[in-house]
């Protein structure tokens, strides 16, 4: 299939997320069935064009005048696969699976505007709702920081140092660009995607199927790493879904002490099963209900809380959650956090932490749940967030937005992670 095809295929998506308002990787599912014709590397072509073109949606949309499939899939091409109008309508022409060429309208459109000349919203390539929001969280840089979170997106892998050690996995991934990651100490890196490409399926690789390393974002990575977590401890993953954090927990406990891994949702925590006898996890006991948490009460080392948010910090991977996302959704989440804060806090022993982590770059589910949940619960207090990072991530200030009292946050634009947000509080009486 040559580009004009797959660009015709990937506005046919486009059309139908936006008719029957569903996510983007459902919408590539019922694709591929019906064309079980299209090679995979069609089809990996056709969802970068989508994904690119939802990242892009805003600027892509202004460069052609439209926010149409048709509008937004050109457009991604020419600000993500290095294409110009020229070459663009060259690459289509004689390709009768094409949609129509560039007119001459929409030429002399792209010819008059410069994305640079664009409204900061544009540029930001964000819903105008999340604007002030946006700029809250990040003053003047928040233009560039929400244009991060419109990139492509690397694949990160954590070692699971149970089993395997960094140098070993890097040599079983040798040939597809893994590097040792910046900041999390057992973290490897494939960098994005350029063009038509793909990243590799490492979940076929013997190494992962070993239980040798798990994907995992950086970000995820270093938030577990910075709960402190030792080995011997009592410790309690309050949200914890599918197990990334647990396992992540597991080995820096180094299999000894007591892990709960306790959700609400036992649909959410159905894959954690196979994970821990993959990566022979020993120490983690999974909890499904509340009642068996009374024992716990006062008990733990440490409680980490991933909380359940916006994901605007993950909005490189997941592009259609960002057009999704409304202000009432932000509401329920902000008081769905407050909740399992108060819940959640009883767990920890005096003397003990409590880490809050989220993956959302909005103040209102970060720096302010915090001060929220501190005017109502006396008997926590901040520890000292510069000095807690320096010790884990010493000479490495420059890549996170640390507040001593109130946490740490990561971004794409300063990090190169995922955006998160870590704050860890001691319980002082």
């Amino acid at each position: 299939m040559r580009l004009g095809g797959r660009l015709a295929a990937a506005i046919d998506v486009l059309e139908d997320i936006e008719r029957r308002h569903r996510p983007v990787a459902e919408a590539l599912k019922d694709w591929g069935v019906s064309h079980r014709f299209a090679g995979s590397g069609d089809r990996s072509a056709i969802g970068n064009i989508v994904y690119d073109a939802l990242r892009r949606k805003r600027s892509a949309g202004w460069l052609l005048g439209a926010d149409t499939p048709r509008a937004i899939g050109f457009g991604a091409l020419l600000l993500e696969w290095n294409q110009t109008p020229q070459s663009l309508n060259e690459a289509l022409g004689g390709d009768k699976f094409a949609p129509p060429l560039l007119g001459d309208e929409e030429l002399a459109g792209l010819g008059s505007r410069r994305l640079e000349d664009a409204p900061a919203g544009i540029r930001a390539d964000c819903p105008d709702w999340c604007a002030p929001l946006l700029e809250a969280s990040f003053g003047d840089a928040w233009v560039e920081e929400a244009g991060a979170l419109s990139t492509r997106p690397p694949l990160d892998l954590r070692v699971n140092t149970l089993k395997a050690n960094r140098d070993r996995i890097l040599s079983e991934l040798a040939g597809v660009g893994a590097a040792a990651s910046q900041l999390a100490p057992n973290g490897i890196r494939i960098p994005p995607i350029d063009g038509s490409g793909r990243h590799p399926n490492v979940q076929i690789e013997p190494a992962f199927q070993k239980g040798w390393f798990e994907v995992q974002d950086e970000g995820s990575q270093v938030a577990a790493e910075l709960a402190g977590a030792a080995a011997g401890m009592q410790v309690l993953d309050y949200c914890a879904g599918a197990g990334g954090k647990t396992l992540a927990l597991s080995a820096t406990m180094e299999n000894r002490g007591q892990l709960f891994a306790y959700d609400s949702d036992k649909s959410r925590l159905a894959p954690i099963f196979d994970r821990i006898r993959r990566a022979e996890t020993r120490n983690v006991q999974v909890l499904s209900k509340q009642q068996e948490l009374a024992p716990l009460n006062g008990q733990m080392d440490l409680v980490l809380i991933d909380a359940p948010c916006t994901g605007s910090g993950t909005w490189r991977r997941r592009p259609d959650a960002k057009w999704r996302l409304t202000p009432r959704q932000l509401e329920v989440r902000v008081g769905e956090q407050a909740a399992i804060l108060d819940a959640a806090s009883a767990y920890v022993k005096p003397g003990g932490h409590l880490a809050y982590v989220t993956c959302s770059v909005f103040a209102a589910e970060n720096g302010d749940q915090i001060d929220a949940f501190l005017a109502r619960s006396p008997n926590f207090a901040p520890v000292d967030h510069e000095a807690l990072w320096h010790a884990r991530f010493a000479g490495k200030a420059d890549a996170v937005r640390i507040d001593a009292q109130r946490g740490i946050s990561l971004t794409p634009a300063r990090s190169g992670t995922d955006g998160f947000f870590f704050c860890l509080l001691s319980r002082v009486s």
